[in-house]
């Protein structure tokens, strides 16, 4: 992981998630802590990772999602270099192993 982002205030902060139990506190939480845009930037590369792991064409994703080719690229080099932070957190998605047709 990213040694810059290993801080106690991100530690408060993930702490705090890991508290959240449903859908609906996420969005009270959420909601209070991210702008609409930050929100919504945030939801858009994980939608972006997702038709990515489907194997979705740049096109097909920037004309679902709104996202640019910089951004579908900067998350394709997470895919591929990252931390397969995204991946663990698929394997673990009922809805995205379901739609993919995979067994929980």
């Amino acid at each position: 992981m990213n040694k810059k982002i290993r801080t106690d205030a991100v530690s408060h902060l993930f702490e705090a998630i890991l508290t959240l139990e449903n859908e609906e506190e996420c969005f009270t939480f959420f909601e209070d802590l991210c702008t609409v845009n930050e929100l919504l930037s945030l939801s858009q590369r994980f939608e972006v990772a997702s038709m990515l792991k489907k194997k979705d064409t740049y096109l097909k994703i920037a004309e679902k999602t709104g996202a640019s080719t910089a951004t579908i690229s900067r998350v394709n080099r997470s895919l591929n270099y990252g931390n397969d932070g995204y991946t663990m957190v698929f394997s673990r998605m009922k809805s995205y192993n379901q739609s993919n047709g995979k067994e929980d």
